[in-house]
């Protein structure tokens, strides 16, 4: 399926690897020309190499930590505007609520809540100028299934929700569209380090993990790929009726209220 993507210029968060660096993939594949951001350069320009090389697009990568709000407004303001923002960046701790002290919860926030609310201020009222855009938050399923092991990245993520819902039942008369993605578990570095924290949470051991793994879906976590291709579906005039919508690719564990 053509998903009418090429030509046109994406903006990804936390774009050096895992899901963000498998959204970039996709739509260098579609043909869409990157801005790429995270605070790891080597490993965004190393990323940026390859997608110019495999696809003929045009790539550009900024290094920028969202968690600093002066360097957030300057960044936002100096940037290309896109006709696609994706959220991706995030590295809320795991752990229950005696686990999370006030500094590690304020900061996990800091770059997912916060820095995707103002990087989406700053560039929504841009698209809104411009007359178009399509926004992307990739959240995450433990907004919808309360997570107490995951407390605070659980709470960040329900409100995230309401801001992709909220923000994008009215978007579209700006011609606007908002929308969320919640994966439940991918197989990153990132999933293998909560995963470790709930496994001592649960059973004091974070060797155990794995057991943890054993109890997903098809005995599996979702691959990075596969929330990748939803991200850019969603982004594409192929869903040009959708705003204001969280969908969910956990392979039903939210549904099964597990």
């Amino acid at each position: 399926m053509d998903l009418h993507l090429r030509g046109k210029r994406a903006l990804i968060t936390g774009a050096s690897r895992g899901i963000g660096a498998a959204i970039a993939e996709v739509l260098a594949e579609e043909g869409c020309d990157l801005d790429l951001v995270a605070r790891g350069g080597a490993e965004l320009d190393k990323l940026a190499f390859r997608l110019r090389s495999d696809h003929g697009v045009d790539v550009s990568t900024h290094v920028v930590d969202l968690r600093q709000g002066d360097d957030l407004d300057r960044f936002a303001a100096a940037v290309p505007v896109p006709d696609v923002l994706v959220n991706n960046a995030g590295d809320i701790p795991g752990g229950p609520l005696a686990a999370v002290d006030e500094q590690a919860w304020r900061h996990g926030w800091e770059l997912k809540v916060f820095g995707y609310i103002n990087l989406t201020r700053h560039l929504y009222a841009r698209m809104k100028e411009r007359g178009h855009g399509v926004i992307v938050n990739n959240i995450g399923a433990s907004g919808e299934g309360y997570d107490a092991n995951y407390i605070a990245g659980s709470t960040g993520n329900a409100a995230l929700m309401t801001f992709t819902k909220a923000l994008g039942g009215h978007s579209l008369r700006d011609g606007i569209r908002v929308v969320g993605v919640n994966p439940g578990p991918v197989a990153t570095e990132r999933i293998l380090t909560l995963m470790k924290a709930q496994a001592r949470a649960r059973f004091g051991d974070e060797s155990r993990h794995a057991e943890l793994a054993a109890m997903f879906p098809l005995g599996r976590a979702a691959g990075p790929r596969e929330v990748a291709d939803l991200v850019a579906f969603l982004a594409s005039d192929r869903s040009a009726y959708t705003t204001g919508a969280v969908f969910t690719i956990d392979g039903g564990v939210s549904a099964a209220g597990l």
